[in-house]
């Protein structure tokens, strides 16, 4: 059985459920609105899970609060560590190369993947990332700048890209 540590906090967007584990990386980070969505997609990458209350509050919850506070790299660097396929690892890893403050589409991402014709499949991966914010899939728009969905809701979507300054697809 996987251990994780969790924090629960509050942001302007609501409150956030962080999964961290014995070394501090990120495992999921969520709306405890949305636990449902994280808890599924915990089960589908590590089967049975156990988490339990972090003592103290980890680096990843600082500067996760920073981001919300308007210091927006306080994330770029964090650690994270999923368990997902080779593609959807991938396409994760790739999500944290699209810069704060700027957006992408479904098909870039195959592109610079490497996989053009692979738009629902990159789509698919973007869907089941368990780390939102910090691996920015609210930064993926559809091919005609507008925005489609996302795991938090099209609203917080909006709401991140705004507060990311971005110009497409807000």
């Amino acid at each position: 059985m996987t251990r994780f540590f969790q924090e629960t906090f509050p942001t302007p967007t609501g409150t956030m459920l962080l999964l961290t584990d014995e070394h501090e990386k990120i495992r999921a980070l969520d709306w405890e609105d949305y636990a449902d969505r994280m808890h599924r997609l915990l089960r589908l990458q590590y089967g049975t899970v156990s988490q339990e209350p972090r003592d103290g509050i980890s680096q990843a919850r600082r500067a996760v609060e920073g981001y919300f506070e308007g210091a927006l790299g306080t994330i770029d660097n964090l650690p994270v560590k999923t368990n997902g396929t080779a593609f959807q690892r991938e396409v994760w890893a790739a999500l944290r190369f699209v810069p704060t403050g700027q957006t992408t589409t479904y098909g870039a991402l195959a592109v610079t993947l490497g996989r053009p014709k692979a738009v629902r499949a990159v789509g698919a991966a973007n869907g089941a990332n368990p780390i939102g914010i910090v691996v920015p899939c609210h930064r993926v728009i559809g091919a005609n700048a507008s925005l489609t969905g996302y795991g938090g809701g099209l609203e917080r979507k909006r709401w991140l890209l705004r507060h990311e300054g971005a110009t497409r697809g807000v």
